[in-house]
């Protein structure tokens, strides 16, 4: 498989799996047993409903912030093993404007050029508004079931299924858990609804979220890909130095209208 052939197959097959993390605005959480069914105090269909209704709140209350990420990737397999890592700043404004800048980066070029830039590139692409409304978690992309009930130490989760429903690349199937309180995915767990390439034979997908200030965002992502003709990449970003720069306080929050801010992120927990 060509050099050129393998990164780009690998750039689609990691922008989707970012793309469905986007969509919801690793190390992942502690497992919890599940409980049955019966012990959510919701339906499913509320559970949707308010999962739908709480993110639209939420992206319209969130005007700006900005954020540091750091992109690492691992690649071990043919023709050779390679490393790479970058530090990027980003600044959002309402409703889909991003800015980013890169603070450093080393190692393998290639995965710098072909992937982490391509990764942003194809985040401003995915960011317009149809493809939100192509990709947003809802009932008009996806199938929902119930899997089960968690209770954690930071409170209750209701566990989903996703089914989509069509063979769009960036859509996603697997569980998300969800935040019985704030009703917003803390975590995300599955692979690609449809695998954006033949040289790419399995993908896991891990996402975490956690909660900064009224808004839950993305903490890390871990994405592992097989290649068929060997080889296994993989690729984390990590969210950190959230600041809230200005937002519209949401229901029943505490905060008293004016400009919110919050404290240094350092991991996903």
């Amino acid at each position: 498989m060509p050099e050129g052939s393998r990164g780009r197959s690998l750039c689609a097959l990691l922008l989707a799996a970012w793309s469905f993390s986007a969509t919801c605005q690793s190390t992942a959480p502690a497992v919890h047993a599940l409980t049955t069914v019966a012990s959510a105090s919701l339906t499913l269909e509320q559970v949707v409903r308010r999962l739908q209704e709480n993110n639209a709140e939420r992206a319209a209350a969130l005007n700006q912030y900005e954020a540091t990420r750091v992109y690492r990737m691992q690649y071990r397999g043919f023709p050779s093993n390679r490393d790479a890592e970058m530090v990027v700043h980003m600044t959002y404004h309402t409703p889909n404007s991003k800015q980013f800048s890169i603070v450093s980066s080393t190692g393998s070029k290639f995965i710098i050029d072909h992937i982490f830039n391509k990764l942003i590139e194809g985040e401003l692409e995915a960011s317009n508004d149809e493809n939100r409304r192509r990709t947003a978690l809802n009932t008009e992309n996806y199938d929902f079931t119930w899997s089960g009930y968690e209770n954690t130490p930071s409170g209750g989760q209701y566990v989903l299924n996703l089914v989509p429903k069509s063979r769009n690349k960036f859509l996603y199937r697997g569980r998300i858990w969800v935040d019985a309180k704030d009703f917003a995915v803390v975590r995300i767990q599955g692979e690609p609804g449809k695998n954006p390439s033949l040289w790419i034979k399995k993908t896991d997908i891990e996402h975490s979220y956690v909660k900064v200030n009224d808004f839950w965002l993305p903490a890390e992502n871990h994405t592992q890909s097989v290649i068929r003709l060997g080889g296994v990449a993989t690729l984390s970003i990590e969210y950190k130095d959230y600041k809230v720069i200005k937002a519209v306080p949401l229901r029943g929050s505490k905060a008293n209208g004016e400009q919110l801010g919050m404290p240094q992120v350092t991991d996903g927990h």
